[in-house]
This record gives C-alpha cells, structure tokens and sequence, in this order.
C-alpha cells in the first residue's frame, strides 16, 4: 500500500465519526492481510493502559488507532483505558480482533477510601481520595444498575469541570470559555476532561489576541506567573501542562475541592465494576505518598472490598542506570503483588504529552519485571474472553468453584491468554459446563 494513502487512513481512525473510523480500520485489516502493509514482527511488550480521545489521549488517538498501532509496533498485547467511561469499550475489542491482538479494556476514575480518609494516597494533596479502575471489562452493554452508577460518575466529574470553569473564567478575564460551545465539541462523545478545559482556554486565547503575539505572551506570563516563549505558543505542551498545574490543580483558583460523598467509595466502584463483568484494580503512584507507604495495609483493605489486580505506570518510576527510592518501590509492589497472587496492569496512559507510547521495556531495570507484566496481560486478555463467551472469567463463579486456590487460578488465565491466538477467538465455543483442564484441551484442538 502507498506510504500516502496509509497515512490518510491512519488520520481518518482519530475521525470522530465511527463509521470513518471502521471504514479505515477494515482498510487496514485488508493491506494485512493482503501483505500490502507490514508490521514489525510480534514482541513481548505490552501497553494495557493508554486513554483514548473517549476521555483525552495527548496524541488524540481514537479506540481504533491505539489497536492499529499497538499491531504495527508488534504488541504483544495492548489495552485502552477512559476516565469515568466505557465509550471505547467494544470499539476497541472489535478492532483488536482485526488486528489480531491480545487485547483488554478498562475504566478508571476517583473514588473515597474512608480507612485512609487522612492520608494522601495517590492523588496529589486530596486526603483520602484514589484514582482507582476496573480492568478488562468485556463490553460496553451494562445492566440497568450499572448504568445508573455510570451516569452518576460521569455527572459528577462534568459537574466539577462547570464549577472549575465558572471559576477560572473570572480569573482568566478577559479569556473566557463556555463549557458546552468550547469544551465539549473537542471529543466525541461529550466526556470532557481538565486538559480537554486547558486546550480550550488555549485557543480561546488565540482568538483574542490573534492580532498581538506579544500581547498573548503576557497575558499568559502574568495569569500562570511562569516564564514562557513565543515558541510555547499557542498550545504547545508546555502551555497546557503550566495552565492545568497553575490553575486547575490544588491551590489554583479554579481546584474544586471535593465535598463530602463527590465520589463513589472503592467499595461502591468495585461493586460496580464486579456487575459489569471486569476486575477491580488498584492504581499504584509509586510508593512514595503517606498512604502507598502503608501498601500492605491498602492492599488489604482493597482486597477485602473485591479488588483482585494492581495497576502500574512503570515509566515514571525509574530512571535508567539509576537506584533510587521510586526503583526500589517498584520492585518492591512487583514482588508484593507475586506474593499475594495479584496479576499486574501496566502502561504508559499517553494523557499527557511526553509520554511514551510504549514502556522502555529493553531497560535493566523494566527487562526483570517484563515477565511478571506479560503475565498479567495475558490474564486480563484471558478473563476478556472468557467473560464474554461464557462468563467464565477472573472473578466469575466458575472460576471460584474450579479455581479456589489463587495460584491455580492465575496459572490457568495465564497458559490460557498464552495459548488462545486471537485469530481464534471466533471458533472457540465454551460453556460453564466444561472445567478448566476441558477448555485447555479445546485450546490445542483448535
């Protein structure tokens, strides 16, 4: 296939509308096939955690292109996560398929761990409240109670966004946004998030000073108090980043501290993401905080509330050649984790510009982890399956029933996401009836 034309179908997958985006994903799939495009061949790295323009992906890359990409590059597995929705959800799993790509999809948003009410966790400077997701949720198709549960998250973030507006518009004067004219038209499907609002007041203030580059400079130097050039200008990442640190984040003027029950216990979110078929995850920072220097202690009241997998973003906690205190957490949450049996997410999020779009893996220090992390991507790849075949996932009764022991269990998502090539995932057929040494069986006949 022409380098151009590949190209033009790369940017028509970031197409707001769906169809355009199926229409140059099948494209794709077809130069695959057809051996007109190539990809690199198959390696041992993963990305399961990389939001999408569902809630903002720096690059803007829609469910579709991640999938796309993640095949080029010769993921071994890969996997989308959104803030506070599951919009990208069976767009994603539908184009891993094409890809032929062991794939997951998750959610992740704020939630209150009352045991740590006064401890920070690992949201900067809120008390008590933790980013926190549900990992490997099979589809977007909810239960009515879980869809009530949804919608209440989702409206309480765009309720703070509205807040955090109103509030940063007097301040940002004579630069000012409307939530539902300036945010919302920049994603698809009106899931606006804070850098969504930083973009905004970007362009906003390119329009007003359009006639003065100068003038622009200063409006900025002086509402942000930070040294800036007129290569920062318009919208680079440097200007978005110091809005959303200077103005959004605590002690900014427009930071909305949250008030008592803004958001779902971890116990009410696990529950939730329990009914809608995934796996209740802890997001892990780096150790550091006065809350992740309690792990143990989180872990087991995590544990306690239904969460059975950990999250980490492992890029920034190292730096190479480098021992430090966030390596030593590290390997010390990687071994923890082993220890208690809890398979592993990690990712790079690619939310904010810099960050990479797949983890340094050929590093000494990520390269003895890998296996532990390739491991985990095949359980979540697995429990996928397996749920939306038969509900015969992570955390299903079945499972429960046949695989008591957590090592057991966690060896059988894991020779099973090992062995189940996606190209395969339409001719397997399975039914609760069956054990798990039956289903492994059918693996080998297929």
């Amino acid at each position: 296939m022409e380098t151009e034309l590949l190209k033009k179908l790369e940017q028509q997958l970031d197409s707001f509308d769906p169809e355009a985006r199926k229409a140059a994903l099948e494209a794709i799939a077809s130069g695959i096939g057809d051996g007109s495009i190539e990809t690199q061949s198959c390696t041992d790295f993963v990305n399961l955690h990389a939001h999408t323009f569902f809630s903002y992906n720096c690059y803007g890359y829609s469910p579709s292109k991640f999938a796309w990409l993640a095949r080029k590059q010769g993921f071994y597995a890969g996997g989308i996560v959104d803030f506070d929705v599951l919009d990208g959800v069976d767009e994603f799993l539908r184009a891993a398929g094409l890809m032929n790509l062991r794939a997951c999809a998750s959610i992740e948003t704020r939630v209150f761990v009352p045991e740590f009410a006064d401890l920070e966790i690992n949201s900067p400077g809120e008390p008590g409240i933790a980013y926190h997701m549900g990992a490997a949720i099979p589809c977007g198709k909810l239960s009515p109670k879980a869809k009530k549960f949804l919608a209440s998250i989702k409206s309480t973030a765009q309720s703070r966004n509205r807040q955090m507006i109103e509030r940063l518009n007097g301040y940002l004067s004579p630069v000012m946004i409307d939530f539902d004219e300036d945010v919302l038209g920049l994603t698809p499907a009106g899931n606006a998030t804070e850098r969504h609002i930083c973009l905004a007041f970007a362009r906003k203030a390119a329009e007003f000073f359009k006639h003065g580059a100068d003038e622009l400079l200063k409006y900025w130097q002086i509402k942000l108090g930070t040294a800036l050039s007129p290569q920062d200008l318009p919208e680079t990442p440097k200007l978005l980043n110091a809005i959303r640190a200077k103005t959004m984040k605590q002690g900014g003027v427009g930071y909305v501290r949250p008030d008592a029950g803004a958001f779902p216990t971890m116990k009410q979110m696990n529950d939730f993401v329990v009914e809608a078929g995934g796996i209740p995850t802890v997001a892990w920072l780096n150790g550091l905080s006065e809350g992740e220097k309690k792990i143990e202690q989180l872990l087991a009241i995590a544990m306690m509330s239904g969460v059975a997998a950990l999250n980490i973003v492992p890029d920034r906690n190292f730096t190479p050649g480098v021992v430090d205190q966030r390596v030593v957490e590290l390997e010390r949450i990687v071994h923890l984790c082993q220890k208690l049996g809890l398979p592993i997410m990690v990712g790079t999020e690619m939310n904010s510009f810099g960050q990479k779009f797949v983890d340094s893996f050929e590093t000494d220090e990520l390269k003895r982890l890998l296996p532990e992390f390739v491991k985990g991507a095949r359980i979540f790849y697995a429990h996928t399956v397996l749920q939306q075949k038969a509900q015969l996932g992570y955390l299903s009764q079945w499972a429960n029933y046949h695989l008591g022991d957590i090592r057991l269990k966690n060896d059988f998502y894991e020779i099973f996401g090992q062995t189940l090539r996606p190209s395969d995932i339409g001719r397997l057929k399975v039914s609760q009836d069956q054990s798990p040494q039956d289903i492994l069986q059918l693996l080998k006949e297929l």
